[in-house]
C-alpha cells in the first residue's frame, strides 16, 4: 500500500469528518435559536382569546 494515498485518504476522511461537526453545529444553533424565540412568543402570550368557549365541545352527527 502507498504510504502517501494512505495520507491523502485519511486526510480527506478527516476533512469530511469536520465539515459534518460543523454543519451539525449550525443545525443545533439555528434550533436552539427557533426554540428560544417560540418559548419568547409563548411566554409573552398573544392575549385572550376572543371567544374563550370555541372549541370546548364537538358536535358529531353521522
Amino acid at each position: 500500500m502507498d504510504i502517501a494515498a494512505l495520507s491523502m485518504g485519511m486526510s480527506q476522511m478527516q476533512v469530511a469528518q469536520q465539515a459534518s461537526v460543523s454543519v451539525m453545529k449550525m443545525a443545533m444553533d439555528t434550533g436552539s435559536e427557533q426554540m428560544t424565540e417560540m418559548v419568547k412568543m409563548v411566554d409573552s402570550g398573544a392575549g385572550p382569546s376572543p371567544d374563550p368557549n370555541i372549541g370546548q365541545f364537538l358536535d358529531v352527527t353521522v
